[in-house]
């Protein structure tokens, strides 16, 4: 066997392949949950995984309002960002993000689920792209029947 007829494949933007896939956030933990998440959005779980492109799956997230955290990491744990101005820094819990989630007017934006999936992404336009196929949902519902999308079990998965 000639080793040197071996080719390296990348995916190309007509070999992509999207899927729609449904998860269920249900009592899982967050930011395990999200590392997941977030290796489906890039396209590292498919074996065609090209780091330049968007070969990942569009995901749903279904009853995110459901997710724990280990402790009291709700109430206890604190982001910042800083508005640019003299004594803006502002800081907020994951249990302000959820209550936000309630009154988010932008349908599928979790902010929780976006502040942390984010910091999983790339820092590119890329990750930018990438990050608008996360769709999260507080209930069990989700508008996106018509996509035929895949339930998969998150347990399951490496």
């Amino acid at each position: 066997m000639d080793t040197l007829s071996y080719k390296t494949i990348s995916a190309t933007p007509a070999t992509i392949e999207k899927k729609w896939v449904v998860i269920d956030a249900e009592g899982q933990v967050l930011g395990r949950l999200c590392s997941k998440i977030a290796k489906i959005l890039r396209g590292k779980n498919k074996p065609d995984f090209t780091p330049n492109m968007d070969c990942g799956d569009n995901v749903i997230v279904i009853n995110a309002d459901k997710v724990v955290l280990n402790g009291d990491k709700f109430e206890k744990r604190e982001y910042l960002r800083y508005t640019g101005y003299p004594g803006g820094q502002r800081c907020y819990t994951p249990g302000d993000l959820l209550k936000k989630s309630f009154k988010v007017t932008m349908r599928g934006k979790h902010p929780l689920f976006i502040k942390v999936v984010k910091g999983m992404l790339p820092k590119t336009k890329l990750g930018a792209k990438q990050l608008t196929n996360l769709h999260v949902f507080n209930g069990a519902e989700h508008p996106f029947g018509d996509k035929n999308p895949e339930v998969i079990d998150i347990n399951k998965m490496k």
